[in-house]
């Protein structure tokens, strides 16, 4: 049966934890010019609703790299998008791919898809959740600054689909979440209920940020909500991250943002250039652990 990646939740720790090592061992491999191609003859289709930089060039980046392929397929290019049943989608893509990768608006779309598909599913994401970018965020913190396990996170901004990524990452990396977000837009309700052992809810920065290795932050206006643009400025004011923030956190504290950022907003204008920040090798690392994410769900753990 056909294991699929919606969220953290549907690995186990130690999977996730696999994942992190396999990906920084692919990455050394690639690094020193090895060729590396298990997924040779392996075909990728990547079904986007929304549109993505980082996404689309990590998935198909991997697949070339691991001698395989991947298909583009837009709402234009899909019956999807046309009204046919994703259930039915999912079945005929199954007979043709070795793995499907969905990033769309309704996490419901995907379960369905999920459910009715006979090979892998990846959330490459949705409007509740962004587990792709956590691996890539905490095999970052592991090359930076070793083990996450028992650091403190903080969270700075909306309640979004990433926060809701984080507070799952906290749960299945063992560390302790700090959200600070203005009233109003908060994570759900029942994701902080399950995992209220794990964060504190605050709606001051400097308290969130106060002794926190690890600073994160996104825009202030996720894709879908641009109209709440000027809205959201008013209510995130005193939300920005700035090198005068971070000095607030550990000494060793650092900086991540899952791209792309607006300057002036939810950063300062000098912060992705501080020396804290690991922001371009963060984004790099989409590549990575997708490769590693790729190889697991297709062909099983393999020894390093």
């Amino acid at each position: 049966m056909a294991r699929h990646f919606l969220t953290l939740l549907d690995l186990t720790p130690d999977e996730l934890n696999y994942l992190i090592d396999r990906a920084i061992t692919i990455k050394k491999g690639l690094k020193a010019g090895e060729i590396y191609e298990p997924l040779k003859n392996k075909v990728l289709g990547m079904i986007f609703e929304k549109s993505s930089t980082r996404t689309r060039v990590s998935f198909e980046a991997g697949m070339t790299q691991f001698g395989g392929s991947a298909i583009f397929l837009s709402p234009r290019d899909t019956q999807l998008g046309r009204g046919e049943p994703v259930e039915d989608s999912a079945r005929v893509l199954s007979e043709m791919v070795d793995a499907v990768m969905i990033r769309t608006f309704d996490h419901a779309t995907i379960e369905r898809f999920a459910e009715y598909s006979s090979v892998p599913v990846i959330n490459a994401l949705t409007d509740d959740y962004h587990p792709c970018q956590l691996l890539a965020d905490v095999q970052t913190f592991v090359e930076q600054r070793g083990s996450i396990k028992g650091k403190t996170v903080a969270w700075v901004g909306d309640g979004n689909n990433m926060c809701h990524s984080y507070i799952n990452a906290a749960r299945q990396f063992d560390f302790h979440l700090n959200i600070a977000c203005p009233e109003g837009f908060d994570p759900a309700a029942e994701l902080m209920e399950a995992n209220k052992d794990r964060i504190t809810l605050v709606r001051s920065p400097e308290e969130a940020v106060k002794g926190a290795h690890l600073v994160v932050t996104d825009v202030w206006a996720s894709m879908g909500h641009e109209e709440e643009q000027a809205e959201r400025e008013k209510a995130f004011d005193g939300y920005q991250i700035s090198p005068a923030l971070m000095n607030t956190a550990a000494d060793d504290a650092l900086f991540m943002h899952c791209l792309p950022a607006h300057r002036g907003e939810e950063i300062s204008e000098d912060m992705l250039d501080d020396e804290r920040s690991v922001v371009w090798q963060e984004a790099g690392n989409r590549l990575h652990a997708q490769k590693a994410l790729l190889e697991f769900l297709i062909l099983g753990r393999i020894e390093n």
